[in-house]
């Protein structure tokens, strides 16, 4: 199985780096490939709404580093969604990609992956509801199946590598998927 993970925090090695990395683990376990990207590292420009992705060969008529990611999503078989809680939902980055999947809409190409979500948060999972919501929907409109999520409760950069607790729950969510 082909794993991609997705960190959408801006701060390397915090909480959601940690959480998606132990996810890796698991799944590395198994002797999956696993492959992450941080998605402030790449530029990845608002969608226009024009809808050439609607129609042809599909594809996305902005030419940015998403042109690099699309490849990548289609060969995974499990993709994992890691952000940070931002006002109840996702950064601003890992909605700009989640804007962006659309071409997979019409062109079904994501249809029966697995999708996992990670997300520290301040508040804890009690927060997480609207984020949760946003991937559930977004998934089921994809065609994607929703995998499993680790919402944990974590503010300080590597706060939650302290919690052995949830750091086990994120490696054995990869075991088991």
């Amino acid at each position: 199985m082909k794993v991609l993970a997705l960190i959408g925090s801006p701060r390397r090695g915090g909480n959601t780096e940690l959480l998606v990395d132990q996810i890796l683990r698991g799944c590395g376990s198994r002797g999956d490939g696993t492959e992450k990207l941080r998605l402030y590292d790449i530029g990845i420009e608002a969608c226009i709404d024009c809808r050439r992705c609607k129609k042809g060969d599909f594809s996305c008529a902005l030419m940015d580093g998403m042109q690099e990611v699309y490849p990548k999503l289609e060969e995974a078989d499990l993709i994992v969604f890691g952000t940070p809680i931002y006002w109840y939902g996702p950064t601003g980055k890992m909605k700009l990609f989640i804007d962006r999947l659309r071409p997979y809409i019409a062109s079904g190409k994501l249809r029966g992956k697995a999708g996992v979500v990670a997300a520290p948060s301040e508040e804890g999972p009690g927060c997480c509801g609207p984020l949760m919501e946003m991937f559930r929907m977004s998934f089921d409109y994809l065609g994607m199946e929703f995998a499993g999520s680790i919402l944990a409760r974590a503010y300080e950069k590597g706060e939650v590598g302290e919690d052995a607790e949830e750091m086990n729950r994120a490696y054995e969510l990869g075991r088991s998927l």
